[in-house]
């Protein structure tokens, strides 16, 4: 019975030995950073472009990003310089490896064990020898090596996600320092202009045309446009820092050109009618939540065939005694399910599934209504912007124009001719804060469609 055994247990170890190596799990070309990539791209027209470890890689990154620095900063650019040197995002991009070990590792058996023994009584010695395979473990290989597979893939998607969210709030970042230095260059010339107005004040007054309080109040207008300058100086450093933080700049790499003005409102708008079909099937929170309920009803599925035999080694053993022929046999090791019928595992997988389809439909239901929202912000203040190009500087510029006529006609006095100056550049500095909402609206629509939400 013995030498019958053997090379039958001989024969099940090549098999065994040829399905594992044929069923192991290898370690991608790029480790999933190609996909990415393209996930990215597909959502912001940008790549995330992985820095290599090498020195020359560095090199070549801080030249690509020194080249983009060398002329005025556009929001695309920024959005490529984020995606290529941002610090956080690389740290993001580095889990990406324990996911694809973790994948990896489920495709491949637990190592067989062996045991040896030596007795001695008297004369007598006595050698026990056994090879064991952990065979639950081969036959529930494919199914934990897809649900670590379906884990690499969810780690991937929010991969892409993080990478999403940089380039959104880069451009948010970009569009609020760009306003913020155009808003404290036109409070310059609000300061400059109350200046003249003081000044002027102060002389009249000497001569005995302008009254002590005309005169205080021109010098308190003066002093809150001080306070006004200093406050639009402040917010356009602290704009610009988190545009420098985002872009992962150092030292000299800090010198970035803005542009003296925002873009251009566009001439066409986004359609928002497939707004929320686009956003069910390219949000990656919404996929994210997907691959979430795929890898855990297959992880339920995997403890309902458990739940009974938890516990299975199968191996070889031969046992020898001096002076008796050697024995040959196999023994199996089995855990009974006396006190735990594993009824807990399975009710601990069911409430995890519902806890990832229930999650799932929140995420659902959050992001329409985020695009609905999104996009209602995206109009109005275009039209908002659009009123104030349009409609409300234009009127300005024509009340200008008609107190210079009368100044020039020594109908209005050189005090109303400052005050309507103040005015019109009061409206110039508003219709730069509503073309910025529009561009910051502009960007949380894209996020709500394509990345992870307007509101994160």
């Amino acid at each position: 019975m013995a030498t019958v055994l053997i090379p039958i247990l001989r024969r099940t170890a090549i098999g065994v030995s040829v399905l594992v190596l044929a069923g192991c799990a290898n370690f991608s070309a790029d480790g999933g950073y190609g996909e990415v990539s393209r996930l990215t791209q597909e959502r912001v027209g940008q790549p995330v472009v992985l820095a290599k470890t090498t020195a020359d890689g560095d090199q070549r990154t801080s030249d690509e990003v020194r080249v983009l620095l060398a002329q005025p900063l556009t929001a695309d650019a920024a959005v490529k310089i984020a995606l290529m040197n941002n610090p956080a995002l690389r740290t993001s991009l580095a889990e990406l490896g324990v996911s694809e070990a973790q994948f990896v590792q489920a495709g491949r058996m637990r190592n067989p064990g062996f045991s040896f023994g030596k007795m001695r009584g008297g004369d007598e010695v006595e050698i026990e020898r056994s090879v064991s395979f952990d065979v639950i473990g081969l036959l529930t290989l494919p199914t934990r090596s897809g649900i670590e597979k379906r884990r690499f893939e969810q780690a991937k998607l929010m991969a892409a996600g993080q990478a999403v969210q940089l380039a959104n709030a880069t451009r948010k970042a970009y569009f609020t320092a760009v306003a913020a230095a155009q808003s404290a260059a036109f409070a310059e010339q609000v300061r400059g202009a109350a200046e003249a107005s003081v000044e002027l004040a102060d002389r009249m007054t000497k001569v005995g045309n302008w009254s002590k309080l005309d005169q205080a109040r021109e010098r308190a207008f003066y002093q809150d446009t001080q306070t006004q300058l200093a406050r639009a100086r402040h917010e356009a450093t602290a704009t610009r820092e988190q545009l420098v933080r985002l872009l992962g700049l150092w030292d000299a790499q800090q010198s970035l050109q803005l542009p003296d003005r925002l873009p251009d409102l566009p001439t066409d708008l986004r359609d928002g009618r497939d707004a929320e079909a686009q956003a069910m099937a390219q949000r990656l929170d919404v996929l994210i939540a997907r691959r979430d309920v795929e890898a855990t009803a297959s992880a339920l599925g995997l403890t309902r065939a458990t739940r009974f035999i938890n516990v299975l080694d199968a191996g070889y053993a031969n046992k020898s005694t001096n002076g008796a022929p050697r024995e040959n046999g196999y023994e199996i090791s089995l855990e009974l399910p006396i006190f735990d019928w594993g009824g807990a595992r399975v009710a601990e997988a069911q409430g995890l599934y519902m806890q990832a389809v229930h999650r799932t439909a929140d995420k659902a239901v959050r992001a329409r209504s985020e695009v609905r929202e999104a996009y209602s912000a995206y109009r109005t203040t275009y039209d908002i912007a659009r009123h104030y190009r349009d409609d409300v500087v234009p009127l300005r510029k024509k009340i200008s124009d008609e107190v210079l006529l009368r100044y020039n006609g020594m109908l209005a006095s050189v005090f109303e001719l400052l005050a309507d100056a103040r005015e019109q550049l009061s409206s110039v500095n508003t219709a730069i804060e509503t073309q910025r909402d529009f561009w910051i609206a502009d960007t949380a629509l894209q996020a709500a469609i394509n990345g992870a939400g307007a509101n994160e």
